[in-house]
């Protein structure tokens, strides 16, 4: 989908912006002011960045302990390093791979989390910010006509930021 989104910095600018493209006749179901009063970050669907990291780390943990563990128990089987006398030999293998479960959990925390705040977000993060900084957007999504066709309309109110998403 195509976006076109302008931040104003405040309300009355924000209305004024979708009052000037209503009278520019674009399809109105295809506007959204986003802001206090109007549509939040997560009913539009800007992504937040920290459920993401969550996400993205709760799936590498799906293939990272079970795999952890393995490689643990195998490891300590092969090398027959005895970790504790009291566990014997099955136990020593079941820690060995107890610390390679851990080891895969910690890997899909600090690497999957990581990754999903730091490229999880795109451009999401700072439209959030502004939001919370109590400005207001004026997000068109449609075909590449519809953008060109909002783009004028908008610079013309004069907007702090204006950003257009095209997919190829």
């Amino acid at each position: 989908m195509n976006y076109l989104i302008a931040v104003f910095p405040d309300r009355i600018t924000a209305e004024a912006a979708y009052t000037a493209l209503e009278q520019a006749k674009l399809p109105m179901n295809q506007v959204t002011i986003l802001g206090r009063g109007y549509k939040s970050a997560d009913e539009f669907g800007l992504i937040d960045p920290n459920q993401k990291a969550r996400e993205q780390a709760k799936l590498m943990a799906i293939w990272l302990v079970p795999f952890g563990f393995a490689a643990g128990f195998t490891f300590n089987a092969i090398t027959h390093i005895n970790l504790f006398a009291w566990a014997g030999e099955v136990g020593n293998h079941l820690l060995g791979g107890l610390f390679g479960a851990i080891g895969g959990a910690m890997g899909s925390v600090f690497v999957g989390g990581g990754i999903g705040i730091s490229a999880g977000s795109g451009d999401a993060l700072p439209y959030r910010n502004r939001l919370n900084a109590g400005k207001y957007l004026v997000a068109v999504k449609g075909s590449k006509s519809i953008q060109q066709r909002a783009t004028p309309v908008l610079e013309g109110c004069q907007p702090e930021n204006i950003q257009g998403y095209f997919e190829l």
